[in-house]
């Protein structure tokens, strides 16, 4: 495993329920399917809405502390866990893949690097998504403690981040010449939270969350 190095991407056949260890006597956790990811980000102008509609996604909120009152030490931890759940998922897999730890703000980073993995990221990053999950309940179940960790395979969350941060800021311009919302496609939390960062460091304009899982999304609309 790699050496560890801050925060709204693969040869064989994996879906999320193929890739999990079930349990049995090493209490490996049986972990359940994740939920679909959304279609990339599209801008179309919507009506204005009179209700400041704060994004209460929990992925983005919550801030855990351990027993002992260090978050790093949880956020470690965490890493530690994660790791080794995946280290035993790429081995059951039979797909080559280093592991990389990090701590970005309040919460645990994990990147699998290297090797062929487009399968274990699969159509938009679905697969990917699913795996996070899951690997957030194995940490979950060794902790305690509900886990925000972030998981990004091959690079497609940091290439995902800097795609949303373009489509935002060219969003925000928009906004702030016409005084017109607009109204971003659905996105999961990590790429709520991109769009909500991007929009926030911008003048002259601000962003809510509006809608349901799996169709929640972001509108970017003028300060009053």
């Amino acid at each position: 495993m790699s050496a560890p190095d801050n925060d709204t991407v693969t040869t064989a056949e994996a879906t999320s329920d193929a890739v999990l260890p079930q349990t049995g006597g090493s209490g490996d956790p049986a972990l359940p399917d994740a939920d679909e990811i959304s279609s990339d980000a599209v801008v179309e102008t919507v009506d204005v809405r009179d209700e400041d509609d704060e994004d209460e996604d929990e992925d983005e909120d919550e801030d855990d502390d351990d027993e002992d009152g260090s978050p790093d030490t949880l956020l470690v931890r965490e890493g530690d866990v994660a790791g080794d759940y995946l280290e035993r998922l790429l081995d059951i897999l039979d797909v080559d893949g280093d592991i990389d730890l990090d701590v970005e703000g309040d919460r645990a980073s994990v990147a699998v690097v290297g090797g062929e993995l487009r399968t274990l990221i699969g159509p938009d990053g679905a697969t990917l998504e699913a795996l996070q999950e899951l690997t957030r309940l194995a940490v979950a179940q060794s902790t305690g403690v509900r886990s925000r960790l972030m998981l990004d395979i091959g690079g497609f969350r940091a290439k995902r981040r800097a795609d949303l941060t373009s489509l935002a800021t060219a969003a925000t311009e928009r906004v702030g010449q016409s005084r017109q919302p607009e109204r971003l496609s659905p996105m999961n939390p990590f790429e709520r939270k991109v769009v909500h960062d991007v929009v926030a460091a911008a003048a002259g304009v601000r962003s809510e969350s509006e809608g349901e899982e799996p169709n929640r999304r972001v509108v970017v609309l003028p300060d009053a």
